[in-house]
């Protein structure tokens, strides 16, 4: 009996070796599985983070009009630069990320900052084509493509499904494309792109707003003193009006600042290949005003903009320090794109 009771126990002790081995080998697979998981998906968030490279709007102007079998009239560059911005944004590497909810897309911060920038540019310019350049007067009719086009692409970023941004967006692209076709048919349509200053004047105010407010955000990264509301607003009648406020300090948070420099180079890459297209389809007008030497110092500030990042980090030293401030560098390039603006709305605006 005693033998028996010896030979039981050895017998559990072998099944809990026997337990703990197999719980182990399965241990070890699933560190295996999660550690080839994280380089991977570390290895794709580097490469989804990639920014596009800048195409040759002149280029891609040809090909496109060849292709349909159409010649590149007023308005064409413009409309395909768009086209191809859009389709960029869906098809670049990882695809369209802002609205991904699982890794790597979801672990991104700057691509998606990058995507909203370029989007802001590309409903900016959908709303002007709608509003202003595709009529000839205030009691025109709307164009019925961009009529589609224009509300689609400010169809909500982020959405995942029931319906997805990217379907939306696509939906857009394809109006964009009919409206391109009717625009381009030689047996004549009634699709219009009137290429007029009165036109581009009114979008570039609404830019120089933008631009204006993305150099000041990025300014703010190093932290500046500003004038309260309180003061800026005060009562010069008012003797006691100067007690009603001081001075404050306005800095751009820490953990939003790469957000804030990613956020203007995807504006500044959509702006650089729609002022090449505007180059294009707004030559006779650019030409009349004098203008054309403003949009080539735009065009000139936006390339420098776009310029490689070599740091991993985006670097925040303070305005005179050791360190470079990759924000004010940024905002410097802006800022001039911004003043060149402001001198083109200018000659624009005169008769």
């Amino acid at each position: 009996m005693p033998g028996r009771i010896r030979q039981f126990f050895r017998d559990r002790k072998e099944d809990v070796q026997d337990y703990t081995g197999s719980r182990g080998v399965i241990g070890k697979l699933v560190l295996a599985v999660v550690v080839v998981y994280l380089v991977v998906a570390t290895g794709l968030g580097m490469y989804w983070s990639s920014e596009p490279e800048p195409f040759s709007v002149r280029d891609h102007t040809r090909t496109l009009a060849s292709s349909m079998d159409r010649e590149p009239v007023t308005g064409f560059a413009t409309t395909a630069t768009m086209i191809r911005m859009t389709e960029t944004l869906l098809n670049k590497p990882g695809g369209y990320i802002s609205n991904d909810i699982f890794p790597p897309g979801l672990w991104l911060d700057n691509m998606p900052h990058w995507e909203y920038g370029a989007l802001v540019q590309i409903r900016d310019l959908s709303r002007a084509m709608r509003r202003d350049i595709s009529r000839s007067q205030s009691q025109s009719a709307e164009d019925p493509d961009l009529v589609i086009a224009e509300p689609q692409f400010h169809f909500d970023s982020g959405s995942w499904a029931i319906p997805s941004t990217e379907n939306e967006y696509r939906r857009g692209i394809e109006a964009l494309k009919r409206y391109l076709d009717r625009l381009s048919d030689p047996s004549g349509s009634k699709a219009q792109f009137f290429a007029r200053a009165d036109n581009l004047n009114n979008w570039l105010a609404d830019l120089e707003t933008r631009l204006g407010s993305l150099s000041r955000t990025l300014s703010e990264s190093v932290g500046k003193a500003s004038v309260s509301e309180t003061v800026a607003n005060v009562d010069p009648d008012d003797p006691l009006a100067g007690d009603g406020g001081t001075a404050g300090n306005v800095q751009t948070p820490w953990t939003e600042i790469d957000d804030v420099f990613y956020e203007a180079r995807g504006s500044a890459w959509a702006l650089l290949h729609i002022f090449r297209a505007i180059e294009v389809d707004f030559r006779n007008v650019l030409q009349d005003k004098n203008a054309t030497a403003s949009l080539q110092q735009i065009i000139i500030e936006l390339e420098g903009a776009q310029r490689p990042v070599w740091s991993p980090v985006i670097l925040n030293g303070s305005g005179f320090g050791i360190l470079a401030n990759h924000s004010l560098t940024m905002a410097a390039y802006l800022s001039r794109a911004n003043a060149a603006i402001s001198d083109m709305r200018d000659l624009l605006s005169r008769g």
